[in-house]
């Protein structure tokens, strides 16, 4: 009789996610350095440029090659595309990659307040939108609280005013901040009229509107204080299972200061999310 033996099969790993970078400013880059430089799980496919010539000495520095490609090829390089651009260019990368069914990590959350039916086009095509935590904190219990009812969510943020400057809502009121010697309250509203007013600067109660009650009954003030060297926000929230009040400071980045240092390490904590067998959080 012969004897036969059962050969173990090693499972085999599953391809690296392939992940794309739309944009190199402060939040790209150093996005597109923590995957050149090895996340289990993941790996750096592609990028897309508005200047090839400005970012050829940062691709120069990854220790792998990337295609540079146009914002609608992304789709066909990537399983996961990281948006990083100017809140007008979002449009022409989010509905090809919602479209061929990718992962879409979206930093220009305030968009979304204006774009409902991506969230039916992501449904429709297998794709997915990812809402990076950002420059904010305790998403997950606003979240949670509301899977019950909340009664309000007040936020109160606070920028040097370098950080608000060429806002359209101060444009078109023609209200400077050159100058400023003391706190200036510029406005207290619905969360959907301050992204308006504000894109590159609110995607933050962006995000807290969409995890809780929505754009219309969150309410920010928003203010330019000279005192402060931090973006700063404080999240008030009461409802029927807690009430709890957030803050946090957080260091502007010396490339761009309307947005956190925070920002792009949230983005990377996102990513290794998608690939991580452990899920730390709602």
């Amino acid at each position: 009789m012969s004897e036969h033996r059962n050969a173990s099969i090693e499972p085999l790993e599953p391809a690296p996610l392939r992940i794309a970078v739309a944009g190199l400013g402060a939040v790209g880059r150093v996005v597109a350095r923590r995957l050149d430089a090895g996340m289990p799980g993941a790996r750096l496919a592609a990028v897309a440029v508005r200047d090839r010539a400005k970012a050829a000495s940062f691709l120069a520095e990854l220790a792998t090659p990337v295609e540079v490609l146009a914002l609608a090829e992304l789709p066909q390089a990537a399983d996961v595309i990281v948006e990083a651009l100017p809140a007008a260019a979002v449009d022409r990368l989010a509905e090809p990659a919602l479209r061929a069914g990718r992962t879409l990590v979206l930093i220009s959350v305030g968009v979304l307040l204006e774009r409902p039916q991506w969230v039916e086009l992501a449904r429709r095509h297998g794709g997915r939108i990812v809402v990076p935590t950002g420059a904010l904190l305790g998403l997950d219990a606003v979240k949670a609280a509301a899977e019950g009812t909340v009664h309000s969510v007040r936020m109160v943020t606070r920028k040097p005013p370098g950080g608000l400057a060429g806002a359209p809502y101060l444009l078109e009121r023609g209200i400077s901040l050159e100058g400023l010697k003391a706190p200036l309250k510029l406005y207290e509203g619905p969360a959907r009229e301050a992204v308006k007013g504000f894109p590159a600067n609110l995607n933050v109660v962006a995000a807290l509107s969409l995890a809780g009650i929505g754009p219309e009954r969150t309410v920010i003030e928003i203010w330019a204080d000279p005192t402060t060297d931090r973006n700063r926000h404080r999240i008030t929230v009461d409802s029927d299972s807690a009430s709890f009040t957030l803050e946090i400071g957080n260091i502007p980045s010396p490339e761009n200061p309307r947005t956190g240092l925070i920002t792009a390490l949230s983005v990377v904590a996102a990513i290794r999310r998608l690939v991580s067998p452990l899920q730390i959080g709602t």
